[in-house]
């Protein structure tokens, strides 16, 4: 992944490189009248076996004799793994891999490197729960901040990883971290993100979504403006395509931005699977939103307003099934998806397995009932089950939660006016959204403003040869990501024969 074109050429501009993260600690000892400075990640060390295999003996020893020279540390420190360096390559890589820099000024500069072990605190399991892909890594975040942060330098093995660590909330004084890529995002997004962070006045941050709402360049409106996840992998991608991320400690979840409206229909899963695979049920997903959005409204304006464009073989077993029944088609619709609504609500409040249990016998039961005592026809039952299951391929929950509450003024629009009251309520929406921006970024874009070369990695997921650039509209100060070369495929012994 390109970043920077700036070359690290020694220790002393690796460590001010480091020291722009929070996560990035220096302490001073002395050693024999000595001092010694060590330095390291705080997210990726252990600070225990720190202070005991390190700190401590070096304290320890000091009494009964004099450092030399630090390799003598070698001998004083309990550690198998310690290496003596000057080496920049070295030091970046094993910094970020948890070790700990001493620097000993005397004579010269040596540095050695030494192993605290492996950071405690990783929950057993951290599988992420709401974000389920069956392809690909299962890893999500904990709700321990130093861990998360460990999490994303773990794949991001880059020192311009910057980490802004600041206190948030005048009750709780919660720790809040923004995270992003040095040579790569923007600094106007970094900007403009800090200043809304340390402009938040309120008492306690229970949760990242507290921050999105706060973040938020508009309150009223019900879509999300920053992707809300739990997973590492769709963390690390914003990273490096440019954007922020934001997380609090205490909560699973980060956010990132500045958002679309395409990424709330783009699953990790679509990367890990041949093109072909993702782009057809990326595409599958976008339908699905737009039928569960519409297919209710339709419902009531054919049947209300517009029945002579219902084929006349379709009309006969629609009047048949509506003949009982004593409601108009608006009534009808808004019972059907409130006690859909209810279903669902109940079964997210209850246990697992009861909640599963109660969304299958009471979707059957209810569905079965309200037919036969004529309350509902049975084709609308068929529209609102599939409208109700095509709403859950949206792999973001808060944009699932957006287009359940669109659905009732598309219903309410469509009942007052038939066609014209849905076309009326399509024009709000498109407004609506062409007026949201995050982060000033607009919310629609690539489809407006147009931005033609964004637009392959929107309805279709296309190969990661055409996918080499990071998107324009985030205005990256590194525009490629990585650079595809076609491969040459030689034939082999068994091609020739």
């Amino acid at each position: 992944m390109e970043t920077s074109n700036t070359e690290i050429k020694n220790i002393d501009q690796l460590k001010q490189i480091f020291l722009q993260s929070s996560d990035f600690k220096t302490i001073h000892i002395q050693v024999s009248n000595r001092q010694v400075s060590l330095s390291y990640l705080k997210s990726l060390i252990d600070e225990k076996a720190l202070q005991t295999n390190v700190l401590l003996p070096l304290q320890n020893r000091a009494l009964f004799s004099e450092l030399g020279e630090l390799e003598r540390i070698q001998e004083w420190i309990p550690v198998y793994d310690i290496e003596v360096t000057d080496q920049v390559e070295t030091v970046q890589s094993k910094l970020l891999r948890g070790h700990v820099l001493l620097e000993f000024e005397e004579n010269g500069r040596v540095w050695a490197l030494v192993s605290t072990g492996n950071k405690e605190g990783l929950r057993k399991e951290n599988n992420t729960e709401n974000e389920f892909s069956v392809v690909g890594p299962k890893i999500g975040f904990v709700e321990d901040l130093d861990t998360n942060i460990r999490l994303l330098r773990a794949m991001v093995n880059i020192p311009q990883l910057y980490v802004k660590e600041m206190i948030i909330g005048s009750t709780s004084q919660t720790r809040v971290a923004l995270i992003y890529i040095d040579g790569v995002t923007n600094p106007q997004i970094v900007q403009t993100a800090e200043q809304r962070l340390r402009a938040i006045d309120y008492d306690v941050i229970w949760d990242s979504a507290v921050l999105d709402q706060f973040l938020s360049d508009n309150s009223s409106t019900p879509f999300p403006l920053f992707l809300t996840t739990e997973r590492r992998d769709r963390v690390v991608y914003a990273l490096v395509s440019g954007q922020v991320a934001i997380v609090s400690d205490g909560s699973p979840y980060f956010i990132t931005g500045p958002s679309n409206l395409f990424e709330f229909f783009i699953s990790p899963e679509d990367y890990y699977l041949p093109w072909i695979l993702g782009s057809f049920f990326r595409m599958i997903r976008i339908l699905g939103v737009v039928f569960s959005l519409f297919a209710s409204s339709m419902y009531i304006a054919m049947t209300t307003f517009h029945y002579e464009v219902i084929p006349r073989d379709l009309l006969e077993p629609l009047i048949a099934s509506r003949k009982n029944v004593p409601f108009p088609p608006l009534m009808e619709v808004l019972f059907l998806e409130i006690t859909v609504e209810f279903l669902r609500e109940a079964g997210a409040r209850l246990p697992t397995k009861i909640g599963q249990t109660l969304g299958i016998v009471g979707g059957i039961v209810i569905g079965q009932a309200t037919v036969q005592a004529g309350l509902t026809s049975h084709i609308l039952v068929i529209i609102v089950a599939f409208s109700a299951l095509a709403s859950f391929a949206t792999p973001i929950y808060k944009m699932s939660n957006a287009i359940r509450f669109l659905r009732f003024p598309m219903i309410v629009m469509t009942a007052i006016w038939g066609g014209v009251g849905l076309l009326l309520a399509i024009g709000f929406l498109l407004v609506h959204l062409s007026r949201l921006s995050s982060f000033g970024t607009p919310y629609t874009v690539p489809l407006y403003p147009l931005r033609v070369k964004s637009l392959k990695d929107s309805f279709l997921r296309p190969s990661y040869q055409f996918i080499n650039t990071r998107f324009n509209f985030l205005r990256p100060l590194t525009f490629v990501r990585y650079n595809p070369k076609q491969v040459k495929r030689k034939k082999n012994d068994l091609d020739n024969e």
